[in-house]
């Protein structure tokens, strides 16, 4: 890694700004600029907010993954998991879905995965709303729909780049790695997130039951819980304000360490609505099922043997 003025150039051969973009100056006028500013809304309180909290399993908010930049707003921090120009990709092709997804499909199937909830219905106030704001945050770029990916410019450049570095890297781990990713983590990430992933204050949590026994964050649908997605991710933007600063190795190990505890198993199934209540569901894959062992399993790995014959579901 080797930060050049403010670009960040990755071993993994990506280079990224580090300072974040900004969304619009001004907000659209009338009953369109109200939309937005609910989608704005809705993503910085998601697990909370009227029309979306009886559709979030756990304790984490849009803007837990999709960063504030310098302007507050969420979606707005640079590089990976940026909305500044999401809104211009759709209609894209989902290789997961084996279809074209809208930008409300992709926003709405996130609520099944990294929300461990449940679909949210489709053209619902708070589906439009979300899409509202995300659209706004392309205000002025091309539109140039996704061919390969449901992602916006950036994150496509990002990605596929990252998943690819980091499944090599990650097929070799053993209980080593495990612990050296448990001392990381202990080192640089849990004064935000907390000594068992339970999070801290504005912080998400990122494993593990409440005492009430309700699950905390992302389930093993989510593409934090794929252990290749999960390093991309963390290696450029994590200890926050720090990203970059992870080496390839050091990002693989936290990210094994963290995605190895327990979390919820996602089943497809189980996450869809009634048709009559949900609307149509443009997917045409309609059976996934999802856990820890599997999710490791995956990419050869056996979670016992990395966790040190710790069982785990």
């Amino acid at each position: 890694m080797t930060i050049i003025g403010k670009t960040i150039v990755l071993s993994m051969g990506t280079a990224l700004l580090l300072s974040a973009g900004s969304a619009p100056k001004e907000y659209p006028a009338g009953e369109v600029g109200k939309m937005v500013k609910l989608g704005e809304d809705i993503a910085l309180h998601t697990d909370t907010h009227p029309l979306t909290k009886d559709f979030v399993g756990n304790k984490l908010n849009c803007a837990s993954c999709h960063l504030k930049g310098e302007d507050g707003k969420p979606g707005t921090a640079g590089s990976i998991s940026s909305w500044l120009d999401t809104g211009t990709a759709f209609p894209a092709w989902s290789k997961r879905e084996q279809s074209v997804q809208t930008l409300q499909d992709r926003s709405n199937n996130c609520f099944m995965r990294s929300m461990n909830g449940k679909r949210l219905i489709i053209d619902s106030k708070a589906s439009i709303a979300i899409e509202a704001y995300i659209t706004w945050l392309s205000e002025g770029k091309p539109v140039m729909m996704d061919r390969k990916g449901p992602w916006g410019p950036t994150n496509m450049k990002i990605w596929p780049k990252g998943i690819k570095h980091f499944k090599p890297i990650q097929k070799k781990a053993t209980h080593a790695n495990y612990v050296s990713g448990q001392k990381i983590y202990e080192a640089k990430c849990a004064s935000c997130h907390g000594q068992n992933g339970e999070g801290m204050a504005a912080f998400p949590p990122l494993w593990g039951k409440n005492a009430k026994g309700e699950w905390l964050s992302y389930n093993t649908g989510a593409g934090m819980s794929k252990l290749p997605k999960g390093a991309t991710w963390i290696q450029l933007k994590m200890p926050l304000g720090q990203g970059g600063t992870l080496t390839d190795q050091e990002a693989a190990d936290v990210t094994l360490y963290v995605d190895a505890q327990p979390r919820a198993d996602f089943d497809l199934e189980k996450a869809l609505l009634p048709k009559a209540e949900m609307g149509i569901y443009n997917s045409n894959v309609r059976k996934e099922k999802h856990s820890v062992r599997s999710n490791f399993k995956a990419l050869g790995l056996d979670i016992d043997v990395i966790r040190g014959d710790k069982k785990i579901k």
